[in-house]
């Protein structure tokens, strides 16, 4: 039986997956890694703490399995996308990455506004001028780090997402490459040529000779020996177009939730790039065999880190599993609305310094009631995307909504979703979704895994929430959130 390792690296800990011929996960490993917030509104990683947890997760699961290199038929990798690394090419780091929550090119992405210059990244990119995106942390790093970019224009230098970054270690330096989906999320790809873009790399001033060649999701990345024998690696997507290929989302209109320390939507909208008019973001879905399908994008920063928000902040839960028992002892009476704007609010609002508040308190709100404002939170936020991308999908309205990630465990919040957003939920029958669409890649292009049409066949719900909230009350609840975002917004209204 030939498996596929899939390598799933995340904002908080580095997972490997092994996968066997009918695409069951047999055995895993994972580890976390230290955060670092050197000042208010920055986030950083070590990148040698992403590498060397890349390398111990793999050979751990491996051997877990019970197996050795020669078993393992190829590896996909999935990624925290938009994290922004910088290294030479003897491979060290000129910085710590620049993780994808990180503001501090808020003034940058703002003056640039001012310019005139979103319309242009729009148009080329499908994203938007914000700090979330890799291409200002890249020129952050260049004027900040003494001699960067010097070196950089020498050509000493390389950059990259995740994903070339864990390439360029595991192939010893054999090969600086990307993925489409991964490169869509930088804003200095134009996602319609499928190439990088001059004109948005000279106003940035950065090197294009620094970036790295872009290939298909599923594509010939090298050969590691990591595992101790040469693996190809022959499957990359950034982790949400991954988890949309583990959910099977592959025809237009299907949508899927991926909740994890954020939540990030997708519908799929096929060979058309869909340009919004609602501030969500147009980006590539998937690249297989050189044609490259879109989505459309919704991003919610704070969802399952609302929930440390209340374990590490508030200490008012010891852990993250005792949140939906709290939530439903909350007096109903009570309707407070938490808009956790920690780090700025997200699609559709796109607001750099929105800072969270909670309204609504009384005398008797208290830890209950806490809770279930922050877990309704994460359902409000998500229909503010599944809203956005209503209006801008030319062939109405989408059905149901597939979702994955650790907040699904929460049947309650589940339940919430559906019953704000008036749409049947689904939690799929594998819950490791981002690391299947990952090794989907790598075992299609090995060809011990099937194509689409017969990999979306093997999909299935586990789970199912149907709405039960009238629709009265579902408008009077939704009101009531966009009434609260108004009042932390540091600009006019977008959505």
């Amino acid at each position: 039986m030939a498996y596929v390792l899939a390598l799933d690296q995340g904002t908080s800990s580095t997972r490997a997956i092994v996968f066997d011929g009918a695409r069951r996960p047999v055995a895993s490993a994972q580890q976390e890694f230290p955060q670092h917030f050197p000042h208010p509104g920055w986030v950083e990683h070590d990148p040698a703490d992403l590498w060397r947890s890349s390398v111990a997760v793999m050979r751990e699961a491996v051997a877990r399995a019970g197996l050795g290199a020669a078993d393992i038929a190829a590896i996909g990798i999935t990624n925290q996308r938009e994290t922004l690394v910088v290294w030479d090419r003897d491979g060290r780091p000129v910085h710590n990455a620049i993780v994808w929550q990180d503001r501090r090119t808020a003034a940058m992405c703002e003056s640039l506004r001012v310019e005139g210059f979103e319309d242009e990244v729009t148009l080329r990119t499908g994203l938007l001028l914000d700090p979330y995106f890799s291409g200002t942390k890249l020129a952050w790093i260049l004027d900040h780090v003494e001699g960067a970019r010097a070196r950089a224009v020498r050509g000493d230098l390389l950059a990259g997402t995740v994903d070339s970054w864990l390439i360029w270690n595991l192939t010893a330096g054999r090969t600086h490459a990307t993925d489409a989906t991964n490169a869509s999320r930088t804003m200095l790809y134009d996602i319609h040529r499928g190439a990088w873009d001059s004109r948005i790399c000279a106003h940035l001033d950065i090197p294009p000779g620094m970036l790295p060649e872009v290939r298909d999701c599923a594509a010939d990345y090298g050969m590691t020996d990591v595992l101790g024998a040469p693996v190809p690696i022959l499957g990359v997507a950034g982790d949400q177009q991954a988890a949309a290929m583990g959910q099977a989302c592959f025809s237009p209109g299907m949508m899927k939730a991926t909740y994890g320390t954020g939540c990030f939507a997708l519908m799929n909208t096929g060979a058309v790039a869909v340009r919004s008019h609602n501030r969500m973001l147009t980006t590539v879905a998937a690249q297989l065999d050189g044609k490259a399908s879109y989505a459309l994008e919704g991003s919610i920063f704070i969802a399952g880190a609302v929930v440390q928000w209340l374990r590490d902040g508030l200490g008012i839960i010891g852990a993250a599993a005792e949140t939906q028992a709290l939530a439903e002892r909350a007096d109903p009476e009570q309707e407070l609305y938490l808009v956790p704007a920690f780090t700025g609010l997200g699609a559709p609002w796109w607001d750099a310094g929105a800072r969270g508040a909670i309204f609504g308190l009384t005398r008797n709100s208290g830890p209950a009631e806490f809770a279930r404002a922050a877990l309704e939170s994460v359902g409000f936020q998500t229909v503010d995307l599944l809203d956005s991308m209503a209006r801008d999908w030319p062939e109405g309205e989408p059905g149901a909504l597939r979702v994955d990630g650790g907040m699904t465990a929460s049947g309650w919040t589940m339940q919430f979703l559906a019953d704000i957003s008036g749409r049947r939920v689904e939690c799929p029958a594998s819950p490791e979704t981002t690391a299947l669409g990952a090794a989907w890649l790598a075992g299609m292009r090995a060809g011990v895994w099937p194509g689409a049409d017969e990999f979306a066949r093997t999909w299935a719900a586990e789970r199912s929430f149907a709405p039960a909230m009238n629709r009265v009350e579902r408008v009077r609840r939704q009101d009531g959130w966009r009434d609260a975002v108004g009042r932390v917004l540091t600009g006019p209204r977008r959505s």
